[in-house]
Order: structure tokens, then C-alpha cells, then sequence
């Protein structure tokens, strides 16, 4: 379920970007199933074949507090409910880069670190939240995507680095939940509305009670944010990952506002009043395959294959925290022989 906040409606009227569907994904992309491993190294979802590699590692976020520690959970919940609101009022949550954790649990930041050893997670810990000596909360970077503005500055870089900037493909992985139209018995997804109308409550509670109240009912078309025939279309297969193909520029997405222009905005949570989004693309490549980025759905890190230039200028490049990165690496979760 999503839960409904205040859009800005943002809107860019004649905007001349352009990315249509692919209906043959398999004759524009097919050349990267060709580059890929059936083993797990990094391989498995990005193309062999490239001078360099970089990794791009995707922002954590930290919260402190003025005074005091970040309380752990055992601690939150024996306290008193003042005390709690006390202390979300005065909680503090701001970006964190890999080397921000590192240096905070005394760790080391390089090409084949995983995160949850970084932040010295117990075997029996929770990785996605670590509260470090100094008394911070570290929640565990993004998996699969990165924020527009990140991928504008990288994309930037990939622009400055292909002959064809206007011309080139991106790839969403299918399984997004609302993305493509499937058979159910019910949405993939649903909204919570908060309302004071009793009656309006009743009718929203009974709604949700009935998609699960009737395990024999025949399932139906459910429509996902891509029309119809895209949902029913041809997929880009690539190991393990299926993908829908769309024509896009790679210049588009050096402006952070290409999800306005993207077909597949998600304009039914905006709706709900959730503001403009649209899915990370999982791969992006120009039309001369001059490079290829790749953000993996279960990954917390970006993959960029390109020339020596390319991986440099975006190693270089301070808002982006990115390392070289050998060919043949692995990045399961148990490759990060530094911090153990």
C-alpha cells in the first residue's frame, strides 16, 4: 500500500522528448544477453566487452539527534509517548555517502565493499538500520534506482561520451509493482485515503476486505501504468530479468525532470497526491554502445561500463561517489573481504 501526500503537479506542456516503445526489444538489445555470464559475478547483469568499469555507490541516509544518540528500537518502545515526540520533532535525517558510514563505524570504503559490512552488522543483525559509536542512525542506501538528480549528473557524463547523445534505449525491469497490466483477482497495489467521514471509511475498509474475502472469484484484467499492449508485449530477456524497451535520448535524463516526460510517470499516484515519479531505468545504452549503465534491482550500486575517459571523469566528479571497478568482480553479498 502507498499512503497519500501532498504533489506539486508539475507539469512540462510541449516538451519535445520522445521515447517510444520498443516492440522488438530483442533486435535493439539483444547484443547485451550476448555479453552476459550465467555465473553471479557482476557479469550476470552487466555486458562484458568495455575498456573500464565504474561503480557508483547510491546514497544511505543518517539521522542524528542534538543531544543525545539515536535511541534503538528497544529503546523506543519503553518510552513514554511524550519522550517520542518529543524526539521526532528534533530528529534530523540528512544524505550519507559510503565514505560518511565508513568512517563512522571505522570501516573501509572500496570497489567490492557491501554495505553490511561496512556498517558492522552482526549475523544476526539488521543491516538496513546501524547505529554507530557515535551515536548516528545509518539506513542502508537505495536498491535498483537512484534519485533523478543523481542520475542526471551521471547521465552528463555518459552524454559527453557517446556520438549519439539523441539516440538510445532504456530498459525498465517488468516486476515493479503497477508498472504492466496482468490477470488478478485485484490492483497490485492500493492507496490508503484518510478521511472523517464515517460512512466514506466504511465503504474504503469494505473495498479492501472484499479482495481478500472471496478466494473464488475469477481473475480479471488489472491495468498497470503502461497502456495495454505494452503490458501484453514482447519482453527484453536477459538472465533472470525481464525488461520492457523504450527509444530514449540519453541527453533526456541529464535533465532530473525527465520523469515529466517519461511514459511511464506514474500519474495514478499522483493523483493520490503523491508527486511526479517514474521508475528508475534498470539499463541505458546509446544507440552507438559506446558505454552501458546498468542499475541491477538488487543492487545498492551502479554499474557504468565505458571507455577509460568515461570511468575517470565520473570517478573524478565530487557528487557522484563512484570507484573503479575490475571486470570479472563480484558483488554478492559476501565479496568484501576488507571489512569482515
Amino acid at each position: 500500500m502507498q499512503f497519500s501526500r501532498a504533489g506539486d503537479g508539475r507539469e512540462r506542456p510541449g516538451s519535445v522528448v520522445d521515447m517510444e516503445w520498443i516492440a522488438d526489444p530483442m533486435d535493439a538489445g539483444g547484443w547485451l544477453r550476448e555479453r552476459l555470464d550465467d555465473d553471479w559475478s557482476m557479469h550476470h547483469f552487466v555486458p562484458h566487452g568495455f575498456e573500464a568499469y565504474a561503480r557508483i555507490f547510491h546514497p544511505a541516509e543518517v539521522r542524528s539527534l542534538p543531544d543525545r544518540a539515536v535511541p534503538t528500537m528497544d529503546e523506543w518502545v519503553r518510552m513514554p509517548d511524550a519522550e517520542q515526540q518529543r524526539l521526532m520533532e528534533q530528529f534530523v535525517d540528512e544524505p550519507a555517502s559510503w565514505a560518511d558510514a565508513a568512517a563512522a563505524f571505522g570501516t573501509t570504503v572500496h570497489a567490492l565493499a557491501q554495505w553490511q559490512h561496512l556498517v558492522r552488522t552482526p549475523t544476526d543483525g539488521d543491516w538496513r538500520s546501524r547505529i554507530a559509536p557515535d551515536g548516528r542512525e545509518f539506513s542502508s542506501p537505495s536498491e535498483g534506482e537512484m534519485s533523478p538528480e543523481l542520475l542526471a549528473a551521471i547521465a552528463r557524463h555518459l552524454v559527453a561520451h557517446t556520438s549519439t547523445p539523441d539516440a538510445g534505449y532504456a530498459a525498465l525491469w517488468e516486476g515493479r509493482g503497477g508498472l504492466l497490466g496482468f490477470f488478478g483477482e485485484g490492483p497490485s497495489r492500493g492507496f490508503y485515503e484518510f478521511t472523517d467521514d464515517l460512512a466514506h471509511a466504511q465503504v474504503l475498509g469494505q473495498s479492501f476486505r472484499d479482495r481478500f474475502n472471496n478466494p473464488f472469484r475469477k481473475p480479471k484484467w488489472q491495468p498497470g501504468i503502461l497502456s495495454d499492449e505494452i503490458s501484453k508485449g514482447p519482453r527484453l530477456e536477459l538472465p533472470d530479468r525481464n525488461h520492457v524497451l523504450f527509444a530514449a535520448a540519453p541527453a533526456a535524463f541529464a535533465d532530473p525532470d525527465w520523469i515529466l516526460d517519461a511514459p511511464w510517470r506514474d500519474r495514478e499516484a499522483e493523483g493520490h497526491g503523491f508527486d511526479p515519479s517514474a521508475q528508475h531505468p534498470s539499463i541505458l545504452w546509446p544507440a552507438d554502445r559506446a558505454w552501458v549503465m546498468v542499475s541491477e534491482i538488487d543492487f545498492d550500486s551502479t554499474i557504468v561500463a565505458g571507455s577509460n575517459e568515461l570511468i575517470r571523469a565520473i570517478c573524478a566528479d565530487p557528487p557522484i561517489e563512484a570507484l573503479p571497478i575490475r571486470e570479472g568482480s563480484s558483488l554478492h553479498w559476501d565479496a568484501d573481504d576488507i571489512n569482515r
